[in-house]
């Protein structure tokens, strides 16, 4: 392991979306991505579940000398990121960050919607959380936020089908309930890091004038960002341009499948975090 390299965390695959992001916007550092694979998925999960979960993979990698950890996780945003900075990082690791993909997303979603009619699509966990109707209401309490579930989604794209015949009826369900429930949305968002592989089927169906909105270059852009207005945090990093892949499921399957997500191909280690 690299120390004073950027942490990436996942609960499984989809946060390789986020990284893939970043690595143009970012190149010089050195990078860790660690995937929960063996625990996943955690979109069903109870928040207290999530919550240790995540603490336990953001602990592993700040004993690999991590002082900076992004969650590219919706779920683990929605339901572990706020009593993680607010609980632990101030009494165990007050040198240390934690951040996620929900709050950048909420800063600038205004820029893409002119009716004020935001659609999110999520997993169960991020929809039931209701985060991101809660931080875009902070910002701009006049835009509606619509959410949507789509359970289908994650299996069919982990097991690689979701580009086949047989995802479309799952595509086409999912964005008629969404919207049917609000008039003019404009613009919707893909609260899943998964989801950005699904999108040449949604915009087959989607209809003419709607957005979709994948979260990759947000992070990566707020990441760049947050990095000059924190110099105290970005002289500690390593800059190497190295990345380490690890997964707590098979390293094997974690090549395959990640490389689907990474756009190219990667080389993964197994470890264990001290709860598995």
């Amino acid at each position: 392991m690299r120390k004073n390299s950027i942490g990436i965390f996942d609960s499984g695959y989809g946060g390789l979306t986020v990284f893939k992001s970043i690595i143009p916007e970012l190149p010089a550092y050195d990078y860790i991505y660690f995937g929960d694979n063996a625990r996943a998925p955690y979109g069903d999960h109870s928040y207290e579940t999530v919550y240790r979960y995540t603490l336990d993979c953001v602990e592993w990698l700040f004993a690999q000398g991590c002082s900076l950890v992004i969650l590219a996780c919706n779920t683990a945003s929605a339901k572990a990121l706020r009593s993680i900075q607010q609980n632990i990082l101030p009494k165990k690791y007050p040198g240390k960050r934690v951040l996620g993909v929900i709050r950048p997303t909420a800063e600038v979603i205004n820029q893409y919607t002119t009716s004020n009619k935001v659609g999110v699509f999520g997993t169960r966990g991020t929809v039931k959380s209701a985060s991101y109707q809660i931080e875009i209401n902070k910002l701009y309490p006049e835009i509606e936020v619509v959410q949507q579930s789509c359970p289908m989604w994650v299996p069919l794209i982990e097991n690689n089908e979701h580009l086949n015949a047989g995802a479309d009826y799952f595509v086409k369900i999912y964005l008629e309930r969404l919207l049917a429930k609000a008039e003019n949305i404009d613009c919707i968002l893909l609260a899943c890091t998964h989801y950005p592989l699904i999108v040449p089927k949604l915009e087959a169906y989607l209809p003419e004038g709607i957005k979709l909105l994948s979260q990759g270059d947000i992070v990566a852009q707020s990441l760049k960002d947050y990095l000059s207005r924190h110099p105290e945090i970005e002289t500690e990093l390593r800059h190497g341009g190295g990345q380490t892949f690890v997964t707590t499921g098979d390293p094997e399957v974690f090549n395959t499948l990640g490389s689907l997500f990474f756009g190219s191909s990667i080389k993964s280690t197994a470890v264990s975090c001290p709860a598995l």
